[in-house]
């Protein structure tokens, strides 16, 4: 979600604007013109690819890199121009594809009522989702029911935010928070009965209980075979030096 995309022609004519990044509409991506003005003026770039198949996308690439835009200054959005689109036309896979081929940060443009879609292309790795946004969807034109009224952006943006915090980072490891609990959700090595000094242990004299804080598990075939060297009541704990 970026403040202050700006995609009419108004921003490539008038300089007093001062942008600091421009958002190339769908239907502005075959017109070579605009692109090569676009580019030249060297800002960030977002460049939406409704109604494209992909060389239409590597060549309007190409033109903003020619005419002056730095390649890793372009970001690319996928899109469907359809207002609004339904679920079955979104084919946000899409998205990953044009991240794999052009190795640009990638976005999602939504026309879909709602706003789940919007949300799962974050979770698919999306660094911008634009969103139409309106006051009133009931009012006239193509666009407002298509569009977010101001209690849906804000749900929005703060379902985003929590994706982004869920996304977290690639390491499988236990979170902080996790820790604490794996003392109680783990189990160690109990004992299922009585057992006397000597005894040679088999896997029917062992049972596996919490806490987990004893022996694992995972051990049990270490610890099966050896000798307990005292008397040992049902449910003890095994520890290593009850044993040789």
């Amino acid at each position: 979600i970026i403040p202050g995309l700006v995609g009419s022609e108004m921003c490539i004519r008038d300089s007093s604007l001062k942008l600091g990044l421009i958002k190339v509409p769908s239907g502005e991506i075959t017109n070579l013109p605009y692109l090569k003005k676009v580019g030249a003026m060297n800002k960030k770039v977002v460049l939406s690819t409704g109604m494209s198949v992909m060389n239409e996308v590597e060549e309007a690439i190409s033109v903003l890199v020619g005419a002056g835009t730095a390649r890793e200054n372009i970001s690319v959005l996928h899109c469907t121009t359809d207002y609004p689109t339904s679920m079955k036309d979104v084919n946000l896979n899409a998205m990953l594809t044009l991240k794999e081929h052009f190795q640009l940060p990638v976005g999602y443009s939504d026309h879909t009522n709602g706003i789940e879609v919007a949300v799962a292309a974050v979770a698919m790795g999306a660094t911008i989702i634009e969103k139409h946004f309106t006051i009133d969807k009931t009012l006239p034109g193509p666009d407002h029911k298509a569009s977010l009224e101001p209690d849906e952006l804000k749900a929005m943006v703060s379902a985003i935010r929590n994706i982004e915090d869920a996304l977290g980072v690639a390491d499988k490891k236990p979170t902080e928070s996790e820790k604490k609990n794996s003392l109680v959700a783990r189990k160690s090595i109990h004992l299922a009965h009585d057992l006397i000094k000597g005894h040679v242990l088999v896997e029917s004299d062992l049972i596996m209980k919490r806490p987990g804080d004893g022996i694992s598990p995972m051990r049990m075939e270490d610890v099966v075979g050896k000798t307990i060297l005292n008397d040992l009541s049902v449910d003890y704990k095994l520890e290593w030096e009850d044993m040789e």
